[in-house]
Parts: C-alpha cells; structure tokens; sequence
C-alpha cells in the first residue's frame, strides 16, 4: 500500500498556486442587489450550482470552482459555494493557514448575505424593525424550550393565496440560510482547534447560525402544506441541513465544552437532527450530499471514539449512509474516504486501505489532489501499524515528514516509533532526537496538534533524561494505538502479538528493578537511586488492559486497572494514565454487566484536568454517559470516595515485597502467583531490604 502512496506522489500534477486559491473580493454593501426572482424563477437560476455541486463530489474540483466563482461576488449560494470548498479543504490539512483562508470566504459570504438581507428590508423600516423585534423575541422563548419552533401555528391557505397574511421574500430567506450555513461551517472550523478561543467563537458562530435558521423555520412553518409555493426547494434543503447539524454538533460534545461554548440554553435533540438530515438526503437537492457528510462525519468520529458502546448503534446506518451516497457519487474522493473509515469501523482494514488509495487515484490532477493525498496517506499508516506492519507505516510517515504535511514532529515521532518496533533502535533515536528542534520551528496554533506535539515532547524528554536506556520499558507506537482507540477494530492475531510485546516490556522493567535493588543489597547509600517506573508500568498495563478488554477477556484486566488506581498518586509524568485508567475500569464494568457502577467511574475521569488528551477523553466520557442515559441506566446512589470505586481484590499477603509481588504476577499469566517457585537466597536478601524500605509491599500485584 505505501509503495502505491508515494507512487502516486510523484505523479502529482503541477497545478499552479493561484489557480488552487480560493477568494472572495471586498464586499460593497451598498452595491449588492436584491433578489426578486420567485421561487420556481430561483430554482431554475441555481441549475449550475447544482451542475457545480456535483462536479465537486465527481473531483472535478476545477470545474465546481469556475461554476461558482460566476456569481460569487454577488451571490451569496454561490459564494458559499466556494466557501464550502476551502472548508472541505481546512478539515483535511490542519493546516492553519487553510483554517484562516476558510474563515475569511465563510466570512464574506456572511456580509455578502446579510447585505443583500438588509438591502432587501430597508424599503419599509418600520415594519423591518417590527420584524427584527419579534424574531428576537422569539428567539429568546425558543432559547428557554427545545430550541425549536414547534408550536407555530400555519396561516390560512385562503389568506394567504389572497395575499392578506405578509410573508418574507424567498430572496431574504434564501439569504438568512446562505448566511446561517457560513456561521455553521466556521462554528465547525473553531470547534476543531479544541482551544477556549476556539469554543468562544464556536458558541458565537452557532447563535448567529440559529438565528437566522429560525427565522426561516418561523416562515416555513407559518406558510404549512403551502411552503412550497412561497420557498424553493434549496433553501428549503438549506434549513433541513442547518437545523439538523446544528442539533447533532451541540449533542455530541461534552458538558465542559459545552460551558465554554454557552452556545444556547436548550438540549439539543440528536433525534431531531437525524431526522432533518435524512429529509434533506431524500430530496436530493443542493444541500444533499453535505448532508450524507455531516452523517458519515457524526458516525464515523463518534464510534471511533466510543466504539465499546456506539459500534453496534452507528456501524450499520454508517453502512448505509455511505452506499446511499456512493449509489449518486461512486468515484467521488470525499465518499471514498468515508468508505475507508467506515470499512475500519466494520475491521475490515485491507479494504479500508483499498478505499484511502482509491481516493488518491480518483482526485489526481485536481485541486485538492495534495489534500487528499496526504489524508489518505496518513490513513493508510495508520491502518498498517493496526495491522502491526511497521516497516510500511514508517515509509509512510516519513514521506508526510518530509511533505511537511500536519506536524512534522509527530510524524517524526511516529516514524522513529515503528521504527522501534522494528528492532531499529539507534535509527529511532536519530528520529526522536530531532523533535525538539523541530518543535521549536513548529507554528502549530491547532490546540489538538499542540497538545500531541507536547505529548509527544515529553516522551522524548523522558527518554533523553535516561540517555535512551529505558526504551525498552515503553512501547510509542502501541502507546498511540491505544490513544486513537485503535484496539476496538484489530484482529485477534494483532492483539495477540502485542499482548506479548506489551509482556516483554514489562518484564524488562521488572529485570531493572531487580537488578537496581540488588545494588542496594551490595553497598551502603549508593548513588544510583531506587527505581522509580510507575509511570512506565502503569502506561504498559493500561495498554495491556485495554487490549484484554478489546480480546473480550475483561476479568483479567481487573488487576492491572487496579494496580494502576493504587498507584495513581505515583504516576506523576504520564498523568493522562490515571484518567484514562478509569474510562478502563468503566468499560470493564460496562462489559461486565455492572453499568450504574461504570457511569460512576466515568465522573470521576472527568474530575481530573490538566493532561494529556483531555478533550477525548472527555468526548469519550460524553458519549458513553449519554447512552447510558438512554438506556435509563442510572448511577448508584451510595457514595464512595474515589480510591473505593475500583474493583476490589485479594491483597492479603501485604507481607510481600513490591519486587517479589512483580515477579509472582508477572505480565505473561496470574497463574504464576500460585505455581512460583522458592526464590534464590539472593533474591530473598533483596525482598527483605525491599520490605524494610516499606515500597508499596501493600499492592497484591506487582
């Protein structure tokens, strides 16, 4: 797969920069017309931005780009039109340079729209006012409710046909829509930098977007059976689209991001918002494949990140989503994409591979022919260190190192990771040894990037603290696996596999500790310290736990969560790890039929701050609390202290020395712990310094 990747690099066409950028000139309110076309008049106007839309989902990007640039200046479909290609475009690179250029078209669509909205309204001021008023009060009831109109009673046929209730314009509609979805799409782009700022401006752009929304909805209600007379059927697509992705961005994210974004102070409705969304696929007009979009998106990125509880709720409607989408647009690169990344969740990796390449071949020679590329390209490694073959994943992610794309040094870091695995350690350390430097050079303002750039940072700080000596205690890649929640969707055999490496690991800090405390037995006060490996230990038996888990084999990773959660005030460097421990003893509850006790634990992963990945976790969190609600679990209601919450087990032969409990539970079996044999009297000597040293000798595990 990675020699077709970079095969398909160097074929790469020579499109020039400027034919590439997307623009929006200065807009001069004063000169933006008003529309007046009907709505039948409006529909046959707005042919070519269907012609357009679906040239951009056959990667004819080119050809959607000039359709769209016609009116682009005057037009604001037409303007979003262009916006919405840089939008697909900022999603893809994570490039922040993208980001702005997308928000600066989003952003003239905005003022194109509300100046054609004011131009329209300003003939009769007074009842413009009157107007404005009563939508804002509205606005504030709805605000209190659902969020959505739903009481609306619809005129009269009669009055209306002779004209005696007023309605608003389809022009002015049409426009609050265009100027709605501008607001939704940059309320996604601010979102996706998981920062405070972000958050803020996400919450903003998401109550300009459902202001104008309603004001549409409050018409297309009020005119009934009638609406399709007085609104064509784009806008009509239009608030399907807006309304329907508004309810299920706001359901999916977690309640601390939820008060930073203040966004609205209703509950949003997923229900309702699947329900607009499939309504806007079946009428198959301009806003219909965002639409399959935003559903594949939601699926897609919800599973990935729950996929202990929401695989079995969102795989098949993925499924279906996609060959609904694919029957329309077979070849497209976006869909295939989606094709990949719903093959994953299905853990049908060779054909998930097969659909990221497909997706490269079908965009080459076209505008986001290097987007594609690189997302794709970033996919596929991915896939291949889930399938534990390495040597391909580094190629991969060298070429993304040296195409600059994303963060080269993560990609560096990855690279030198499976690397590692592969047995090549001086050349994985030649890699890491690089990150510092190309931190320093790094002008990431993506809060997610930053934060794995950190994560990464001080993993290899922490290998240079040592001189590279303890790599051998701390597997990178599987450590990355385990982050992305790559387990849920790899096959038995790899699981397997890495069980076993995760073993070794283990015993390989076991074998320091041994040999460490045995100094200590020999010399008085030495001056090598005594071995300080929680963190080490606790991230292997969190992976270990993990996979146990994804094997099905949940009570054996009880005493390995355990052991995590006894040592939580110790775990002072990987501080993601403790959190992140009870998410795993959660689902561990969860699978063990104890679900009142794993929402427990779950509030308290969200008691901790400050880590690693802690808007994922929290996302995590979210999604599995809410399901829990829906299936009308609730939480005990007897309350325990945080260090009570785990799952108990036997620690009775507190009498045991830390060293002596690792090596009777070793990482291979717990079986060990009753079949060891009588120790050496020199590692006996060792047990008794550890037990007079008082290390933990209270753990029954290691």
């Amino acid at each position: 797969m990675s020699h077709g990747v970079i095969h398909t690099k160097q074929k790469r066409s020579k499109t020039t920069h400027s034919a590439n950028l997307i623009v929006l000139d200065h807009i001069n309110p004063k000169t933006v017309k008003v529309n007046t076309l009907t709505p039948r008049e409006q529909e046959k106007a707005d042919e070519p931005i269907l012609d357009a839309i679906h040239h951009l989902f056959n990667n004819e990007f080119m050809k959607a780009k000039k359709l769209f640039e016609v009116q682009s200046n005057a037009d604001p479909l037409h303007a979003l039109g262009l916006g919405s290609m840089v939008f697909l475009k900022a999603l893809m690179t994570f490039n922040n340079k993208t980001t702005v250029n997308a928000i600066q078209v989003l952003m003239s669509t905005y003022n194109l729209a509300t100046a054609q909205i004011d131009n329209a309204t300003k003939k009769n001021m007074g009842d413009t006012v009157i107007q404005y008023f009563t939508t804002y009060c509205n606005y504030i009831k709805l605000s209190r409710g659902t969020g959505v109109p739903t009481h609306i009673s619809p005129a009269r046929p009669k009055a209306l046909e002779m004209h005696k209730v007023e309605t608003v314009p389809n022009g002015v509609l049409r426009a609050h829509v265009a100027k709605a979805e501008s607001c939704l799409q940059m309320a996604i782009l601010h979102l996706m930098q998981e920062s405070v700022t972000g958050y803020i401006k996400c919450g903003l752009n998401l109550k300009r977007a459902y202001a104008s929304y309603s004001i549409v909805w409050q018409e297309y209600k009020r005119m009934g059976q009638l609406h399709n007379e007085y609104i064509d059927r784009d806008t009509i697509s239009g608030i399907q689209f807006g309304i329907g992705s508004v309810h299920l961005v706001l359901a999916s994210l977690p309640q601390k991001v939820l008060r930073t974004v203040a966004a609205f102070g209703w509950k949003a409705d997923k229900h309702l918002g699947f329900a607009l969304l499939k309504l806007c696929l079946e009428d198959r007009r301009a806003r219909s494949p965002m639409a399959s979009l935003m559903l594949l998106a939601y699926y897609t990125t919800l599973t990935s990140m729950c996929p202990q509880i929401l695989s079995d709720e969102y795989t098949q409607p993925a499924i279906e989503t996609l060959l609904d989408a694919q029957r329309v647009f077979p070849n497209s690169a976006i869909f295939l994409y989606f094709a990949g990344r719903t093959s994953r969740l299905a853990r049908n990796l060779p054909l998930s591979s097969q659909s990221f390449v497909y997706a490269i071949e079908t965009s080459k020679n076209e505008w986001a022919e290097v987007e594609v590329l690189h997302m794709c390209s970033y996919e596929i490694g991915f896939n291949h260190m889930m399938q534990n073959n390495w040597e391909e994943a580094a190629e991969i992610f060298e070429l993304l190192y040296k195409e600059r794309y994303w963060s080269q040094a993560i990609f560096r870091y990855l690279s030198g990771a499976c690397l590692d695995m592969m047995g090549q350690r001086t050349e994985a350390i030649l890699a890491f040894a690089e990150i510092p430097h190309l931190l320093k050079q790094s002008s990431n303002v993506n809060a997610s990037t930053s934060s794995i750039e950190q994560y990464v940072l001080r993993k290899v700080k922490l290998f240079q603290s040592s001189g590279y000596q303890d790599m051998d205690m701390t597997m990178c890649a599987l450590e990355y696996l385990y982050l992305f929640n790559a387990y849920e969707f790899m096959d038995t055999i790899q699981l397997e596999q890495n069980l076993g490496l995760t073993d070794y690991a283990l015993t390989r800090i076991l074998e320091s500790e041994k040999l460490e405390y045995g100094i200590r037995t020999r010399e008085l006060l030495p001056e090598t310290p005594p071995p300080q490996y929680d963190d080490q230990r606790a991230a292997l038996l969190l992976i270990k736990s993990s996979i146990l888990n994804a094997m099905g084999r949940f009570q054996e990773s009880i005493i390995h969560l355990n052991w995590i959660i006894d040592r939580k005030d110790k775990i002072t460097t990987d501080k993601w790890v403790v959190p992140y421990a009870y998410w795993e003893v959660g689902m561990t509850s969860w699978s063990l039929n104890q679900k009142s006790r794993a929402r427990e634990f779950w509030e308290v992963a969200l008691g901790y701050g400050n880590y690693d990945f802690e808007y994922r976790l929290a996302m995590r969190v979210n999604l599995a609390v809410a399901r829990a609600e829906e299936l009308r679990i609730d939480k005990p209601n007897a309350k325990k202290k945080p260090s009570e919450l785990y799952i108990p087990y036997n620690s009775s032969s507190s009498t045991k020395s830390s060293i002596e409990q690792d090596e009777a539970y070793s990482p291979v079996t717990t079986e060990k712990v009753i079949q060891q044999e009588k120790v050496s009297c020199q590692e006996q000597a060792i047990e008794q310094v550890v037990a007079q040293l008082d290390l933990g000798t209270s753990t029954a595990a290691y």
